[in-house]
């Protein structure tokens, strides 16, 4: 299995957005804590897998964890860290 890296920000449901068409998913609006002020939010479908492979959703004001991943080959040594 390939290496990856990652890293862990903490983030807050702001809200629950209901769509417009019926047909269209629900999306939670996530407040990602260490963003950049313009770019902190972000919106993913609300749904999510518990334990037992049942789909659950977000409750606004929830804290989640976002992780970015990415494989080794993708990244490069920080500076200074070589």
């Amino acid at each position: 299995m390939a290496e990856k890296h990652s890293v862990t920000l903490l983030g807050t449901v702001e809200k629950v957005i209901k769509p417009a068409d019926p047909n269209e998913p629900e999306k939670a609006q996530i407040a990602v804590e260490g963003a950049d002020d313009l770019y902190r939010e972000i919106r993913i479908e609300n749904t999510l897998k518990d334990e037992n492979g049942r789909k659950v959703r977000l409750k606004k004001g929830a804290e989640v964890d976002v992780t970015v991943e990415a494989e080794a080959h993708a990244t490069i040594p920080a500076p200074g860290q070589a």
